[in-house]
């Protein structure tokens, strides 16, 4: 890419992240409800007014909002993210406490659910209008419709409460453990989310797959390789698969912005402490602090992966490479 285009794409993306974070400021103080009802409980009603003024002015909610405005970009700038409401910590501190888990939930889920909507989407264009194309597409899409939350139930009711071979909720036993013992720990709590999370999410890249893989068989170089005598099965792998990936590629390097956000519906059911679960609890709590943090780290984390995706198609793709650059 271009050093003048490069500098425009990311121009663009400066003015988004704005934007953005200038919403998730907005956002919060709109929403209904008073954190402070939350942070005291009932007490809140026994407040004199200049208690009241005091806890709002620890938190920074007691200024104006163009104030709250001006000391949220500094703060944001300092990469001071304030202290949480619900849990009396640094923002900070909770996020990154959540965050490796959420990485580990939904990563090792993409990871997954990519590699079988891909398989499954280039075995139906193959056996397009087959017997086999039909199964899988009413399969795949039949469990991609179901509920994400009624998925997470039915599996800790087969595997957990019936069978007992995975635990029903948490990342982690709530007994210490160490070494190859911990690793099998973290495994087991992480089968079932990453089940549900993968059935849930495979048939939009299954959809994507079929798609690319159905307008590259019709291309002209693939006819060619068929009369030149490739097989099948060669046109099919080493000819139109490679080309028909490119827009999976692009879906799946926009998903790993999402990452970060989580899977809340899923994270909630089983009750797993990752990011998705901690902007529900802040949610709740009405979190000002916490949710901001957390909506920076999403908006951060997804135009990331929107930048990526630009600056690494043009190398897969040269069709799209602009005239000058490097070939």
């Amino acid at each position: 890419m271009p050093p003048g285009r490069l500098g425009n794409r990311i121009g663009q993306y400066v003015l988004v992240l704005w934007v953005a974070l200038t919403l998730n400021f907005l956002l919060t103080r709109v929403a209904p409800g008073d954190p402070i009802n939350y942070l005291l409980g009932d007490e809140v009603n026994a407040l004199t007014p200049e208690q009241r003024e005091q806890v709002l002015s620890q938190y920074g909610l007691d200024e104006p909002l163009l104030v709250q405005y001006g000391m949220y970009w500094v703060n944001v700038a300092r990469f001071e993210l304030g202290t949480s409401v619900r849990f009396g910590q640094p923002v900070a501190d909770v996020l990154i406490d959540r965050l490796p888990w959420t990485l580990l939930l939904v990563g090792c889920a993409t990871v997954l659910s990519t590699f079988i909507g891909i398989t499954a989407g280039t075995i139906a264009a193959w056996k397009r209008g087959s017997a086999r194309d039909t199964g899988l597409m009413v399969g795949i899409l039949s469990l991609e419709a179901m509920p994400g939350f009624w998925i997470g139930m039915i599996l800790i009711s087969v595997f957990s409460v019936t069978l007992g071979l995975f635990p029903t909720y948490g990342a982690v036993s709530l007994v210490s453990l160490d070494g190859l013992a911990h690793v099998w720990d973290v495994a087991r709590h992480l089968v079932l989310p990453v089940i549900a999370i993968t059935l849930a999410t495979s048939g939009s890249v299954f959809l994507l797959s079929r798609a690319s893989m159905l307008t590259t068989l019709g291309e002209d170089y693939t006819t060619m390789a068929e009369a030149k005598g490739v097989s099948e099965r060669g046109v099919v792998f080493r000819h139109a698969l490679r080309n028909a990936l490119l827009p999976v590629y692009t879906n799946f390097t926009l998903s790993l912005g999402t990452l970060v956000s989580g899977a809340v519906v899923i994270e909630t059911v089983f009750a797993y402490p990752g990011l998705g679960r901690l902007i529900y609890e802040g949610v709740l709590a009405r979190d000002y602090p916490l949710l901001q943090g957390a909506f920076l780290l999403v908006t951060v984390g997804v135009i990331s992966a929107n930048l990526l995706a630009d600056l690494t198609y043009p190398l897969l793709d040269p069709r799209v490479r602009r005239p000058g650059a490097n070939r």
